[in-house]
């Protein structure tokens, strides 16, 4: 007989492309999991993947099981989660898609409030660039993103949940330092730390930048980095000044590494999204979890006011 949990395996395998990442993915060992692969293969009779050293590639009968195994999942968690639901117990697993840092800092006080609801709720978050978090929902899976950017897709539903704010943070002996205050023209005599082209910090500093004549190009950009959280380090080290979400510069902060700097005239505000897939049927411990993101508004920590 068929288990759920060897399709459970197969297909961990087959979003990671390897099967010591799934296994890692799983809390399981590496030899458990290529057992449990070699048992599909046999009762299947075909090769499900190609190995290639640490990798493992989908063979075209592990491409045509994929989605077949995506959907017995989903309909036996449909069936357990009704079922609890019938005993009036909303349980059930959410996979969460994060391709912000602010949502990195946001998301777990809210899980956590979340669960103090719905005990019986486990919820996992997965932190990949946006592009790849996108295509993971419309790929059924992930079951919800946080994103920094709309997009224009009819499969997808967008719900701002949330505003985040990016914030200058200098050295701690930075000469800004002293007043706390420039002008936008001060930033072009400035080694400067920039997130990478497409993240939330980028968009509203590029449009804050327009709106005072001033193009990105103009300024001195000593390096990029592809987080908020590298940012802040590098700023750390006194490598240069650097933009990033309030949720992120307030451990800096707070531990006297680093200073907040306002911008005259700069409004770094935007909107962050809480979205899903309107091809994918929601469950009850879904529908909760996309209720309660849009009734709560995170707030940023004492160090970030």
């Amino acid at each position: 007989m068929l288990h759920l949990n060897e399709l459970e395996i197969f297909v961990a395998a087959a979003e990671h492309g390897s099967f010591s990442e799934a296994a890692r993915f799983l809390h399981l060992s590496q030899p458990a999991v290529s057992q449990s692969i070699q048992s599909l293969e046999r009762r299947f009779r075909v090769q499900l993947f190609s190995r290639q050293g640490r990798t493992a590639r989908l063979s075209d009968s592990g491409k045509a099981l994929l989605p077949l195994a995506r959907e017995l999942i989903a309909a036996a968690r449909r069936v357990e989660e009704t079922m609890n639901t019938m005993s009036g117990t909303v349980a059930g697993h959410i996979h969460l898609g994060c391709s912000t840092s602010s949502g990195k800092y946001i998301m777990p006080s809210r899980i956590a409030q979340f669960r103090a609801l719905y005990p019986a709720v486990r919820v996992d978050v997965h932190v990949c660039s946006r592009d790849v978090v996108v295509q993971q929902l419309l790929e059924e899976e992930v079951d919800f993103v946080i994103s920094s950017r709309q997009l224009d897709h009819r499969d997808l539903e967008f719900v701002p949940f949330c505003t985040d704010e990016a914030t200058l943070i200098v050295p701690a002996n930075h000469r800004w330092t002293r007043n706390r205050h420039i002008y936008p023209d001060d930033l072009l005599d400035e080694s400067i730390i920039m997130r990478e082209e497409g993240s939330g910090t980028y968009v509203a500093l590029y449009e804050a930048l327009r709106a005072h004549d001033i193009a990105p190009e103009m300024l001195n950009v000593a390096m990029t980095l592809g987080n908020a959280e590298a940012v802040a380090l590098a700023v750390e080290e006194g490598l240069g000044v650097g933009f990033v979400s309030k949720f992120v510069a307030a451990r800096s902060i707070a531990l006297g590494r680093a200073v907040e700097v306002t911008v005259e005239g700069f409004d770094l505000r935007h909107a962050l999204y809480f979205v899903r897939n309107r091809r994918t049927p929601m469950t009850h411990s879904q529908r909760a979890f996309w209720d309660f993101m849009q009734v709560t508004q995170p707030e940023y920590s004492e160090a970030s006011k």
